[in-house]
């Protein structure tokens, strides 16, 4: 069978469990063949279909993410390894970093940047795209996360510091200091909410569940923040998209001022908090 009547097939079969079954082929071809998706829809390719791609269709037939199957994925330009240990880094996590830019446009740039749960290294990786000069550390409770994020690391930003931590034990942060911008896209899912197979069956749930109402992280994270942040520095950490008004609540019971920004579909999706006084200057409607 050629390429372009196995991805016809491939098509055709993954619709029944997968809303993007055409993109989901070709980045399974594209695995399959080495290659980029890019080189597979613009370049000359061999006229036989490589005889490991009907097993990766199988694969995602059982709702197993694409991202999962061909051990890497794209965030913010970069190209990062991820596996089943690590929640799979989404598009509108973009929304965090950009918003970051956009306050750091106007003010100098960060010097330490800090990322809370940091599972493949995406947002602090990110970050250090757009200032490489920064010191980045992050901190990631699970070690065979950490183990990715540091592979990615090496790959990215050398110079980063991956440590090991869990921000709901005591003494996590001793001697970390104070940052300039601190990112976290913490868990946040109810326990009891009704997600898609290939997020409830293969995404690690420590990375994504936290409580009855999805807001147990936020509480112990949180109040700890302002220590955390020097003195202008600012937070961004990422929340469901109905969680603003409860999450900048909490960041008020914490001494913060805090503003949401939306993402790409106009949801809530980031708050950026700062020390009482300190100017937020994200475009989203703020609650300080």
């Amino acid at each position: 069978m050629t390429i372009a009547q196995s991805l016809r097939a491939a098509t055709e079969r993954l619709s029944a469990t997968s809303d993007t079954a055409r993109l989901d082929a070709e980045l399974l071809m594209a695995h399959a063949l080495g290659c980029t998706r890019t080189d597979l829809l613009l370049r000359h390719m061999p006229a036989e279909t490589p005889a490991s791609f009907a097993a990766l269709v199988e694969r995602r037939l059982t709702h197993e993410p694409v991202a999962y199957i061909t051990g890497s994925t794209e965030f913010y330009g970069l190209e990062l390894q991820v596996t089943p240990a690590v929640l799979i880094p989404r598009g509108d996590t973009e929304t965090l970093v950009e918003a970051a830019r956009e306050a750091f446009a106007s003010r100098a740039a960060p010097r330490r940047i800090l990322d809370l749960g940091t599972g493949s290294g995406a947002l602090l990786l990110a970050a250090l795209s757009l200032w490489p000069q920064a010191e980045g550390v992050a901190i990631e409770r699970s070690p065979e996360a950490l183990a990715v994020a540091r592979a990615n690391g090496q790959r990215h930003a050398p110079a980063a510091q991956f440590l090991l931590g869990d921000w709901t034990q005591p003494d996590w942060a001793h001697d970390l200091g104070q940052f300039d911008l601190v990112l976290s896209n913490p868990p946040y899912v109810e326990d009891a909410a009704d997600l898609a197979p290939s997020v409830r069956a293969h995404e690690p749930a420590q990375a994504l569940f936290s409580g009855p109402d999805g807001l147990d992280d936020y509480r112990v994270l949180i109040p700890q923040i302002p220590a955390l942040l020097a003195e202008n520095g600012i937070a961004m950490i990422e929340i469901g998209w109905t969680q603003g008004t409860a999450v900048c609540a909490l960041a008020q019971g914490a001494g913060l001022s805090a503003r949401v920004h939306r993402d790409l579909a106009m949801r809530e999706r980031a708050v950026e908090m700062a020390k009482i006084g300190n100017i937020l200057l994200g475009n989203g409607p703020s609650a300080l």
